[in-house]
Order: structure tokens, then C-alpha cells, then sequence
């Protein structure tokens, strides 16, 4: 198992701990992407318009200006860095301390526009800039990443993905060689469904804590994916439906 997840606008920024070491990240074959993307930020975010190009209101001036100093930032796990909606409901803090959920942290990937990908244990500063992004020095960041990305096929080959993703970080990378399952939120009301937004993340950070805390081993596939969602029918999920698609792609429906 797999999880793609992206990260969260709203991050906790570190008072304590060591700089951003770019080799002890997870993948360090993406360390040469990083540092450039890393550099490229600084310089940007220096810059009088610099709002403006990383696309962001005045209220999150003081987030850009702390992207000049990242290299020498305070770092702490990504799990405590990550604070929206998705990564509250998934307590990808509280999994560091858990021993079940702790061993299968390295199959939750946070899909980022400066780091590349990360795991919940990789210790990374606060910072500000989204996938959407057209970097100076860079070029539009979905499209910098997908070749570099690539890496990760490898390591999802004969598995499942399960893809929490927003289409934005979507872009920047869509596995090969694997059961691809994007997961999909419905909220019913009087017996209509409709896609939602704030409850979608709410949901997908609940499946992920589920997925790392149940009692079974981590699903494999796809028909294991859905088995394990099903587990939280009559709780946090009114029904789990699996959506075959084409080359090993499918959509898991989750109805709150």
C-alpha cells in the first residue's frame, strides 16, 4: 500500500531542531530537484512583487518572507509540520507514537511543490508554495516534477496507490505499474449525492488514519482497499463503492 496524499496550506512552523538535511529526505535521488527548487524559492520570495508570483494575499506576507531563510529553518517530522483539515483527521502526529502505525509510515507520501514527496517522519521546515505555481528559474511545478517523480513507479510496482490527492498535485505525478485507486467523496442528502470539498479532506484524513491504525495487514490491492474502507461503514462512511476504470485505474467512492 501506498498512500498519495497533498500537503496542507496551513503548516505549523518549528521553533526547534536541526536545518533541512536534503540527503536524509526520503528519495535523495531527488536532492539535485530540491536544492533547486529550494534556491529558486529564496530568491523569489525576496523579491518586492514576490506575493504576487507564488499567487498569495498580504495576510500571508510573513510565511513568504520566512521562505528567504528554509535552509537554516527550525525542522521538525512532517506529520507535525502538515496541520489541515486532511492531516488532523488522519493524526499522522499522534501515529509517531503509535508502534502499529508507526511501521507503515513510509508508505504515506506527502506529493510537494519544493520537496518533491515526503514521509510523515521526514523533518522539514514551514514553508509557502503550491503546486500551481509557475517558479521563476523553475517553470510551472506540476510539469518540473513529473519526470523526477517517476522514481516512486519502482517502489509502487505490484501494489496499490491510493490517491488522496487534489487534481494540482495530481498533475505532478500519476503512477504506472500499479493499482491506481483515486478516492472520491460523496456527501448524500435527502437521497441525492454530491462531490464536496472540506468534507473530502476530512474523509481522506480519516481513511489514511485508518488505513495505518487497523487491526489487518495494509491492503494490497484494490478489492483489499475497498474491504478495509468498508470496515468504517456504519461510523465515519454511510457506504464504500469500488469504480473499475481503465489500465489499472479505479475509483473508490466514499458517501458521508
Amino acid at each position: 500500500m501506498i498512500v498519495l496524499l497533498p500537503p496542507s496550506e496551513g503548516k505549523s512552523a518549528p521553533t526547534t531542531g536541526s536545518p533541512v538535511d536534503l540527503d536524509a529526505l526520503t528519495l535523495p535521488d531527488l536532492t539535485a530537484e530540491r536544492r533547486k527548487v529550494l534556491e529558486a524559492l529564496a530568491t523569489v520570495s525576496a523579491l518586492p512583487d514576490a506575493l504576487e508570483v507564488l499567487g498569495v494575499g498580504a495576510s500571508l506576507a510573513g510565511e513568504v518572507a520566512r521562505n528567504v531563510d528554509l535552509e537554516i529553518a527550525p525542522t521538525a517530522p512532517a506529520a507535525r509540520v502538515y496541520t489541515g483539515v486532511l492531516y488532523a483527521a488522519a493524526d499522522l502526529g499522534g501515529t509517531l507514537t503509535d508502534a502499529r502505525a508507526a511501521a507503515r509510515l513510509r508508505s504515506v507520501l506527502t506529493v510537494s511543490a519544493l520537496w518533491g514527496v515526503v514521509t510523515p517522519t521526514d523533518a522539514i521546515p514551514a514553508y509557502r508554495l503550491s503546486m500551481g505555481t509557475d517558479l521563476p528559474g523553475v517553470g510551472p511545478l506540476a510539469r518540473f516534477w513529473r519526470d523526477p517523480l517517476r522514481c516512486l513507479d519502482e517502489r509502487a510496482a505490484g501494489d496499490v496507490v491510493v490517491d488522496c490527492r487534489s487534481a494540482a498535485y495530481a498533475a505532478a505525478y500519476r503512477p504506472r505499474g500499479a493499482e491506481h485507486v483515486t478516492v472520491k467523496v460523496l456527501r448524500e442528502l435527502d437521497g441525492r449525492r454530491s462531490v464536496v470539498s472540506h468534507n473530502a479532506k476530512h474523509t481522506r484524513g480519516l481513511l489514511t488514519g485508518h488505513l495505518l491504525r487497523r487491526a489487518g495487514e495494509p491492503p494490497t490491492t484494490a478489492a483489499g482497499l475497498l474491504e478495509a474502507a468498508t470496515e468504517m461503514v456504519g461510523g465515519a462512511l454511510r457506504e464504500a463503492t469500488l469504480h473499475a476504470g481503465r489500465g489499472g485505474a479505479s475509483t473508490l467512492e466514499l458517501v458521508v
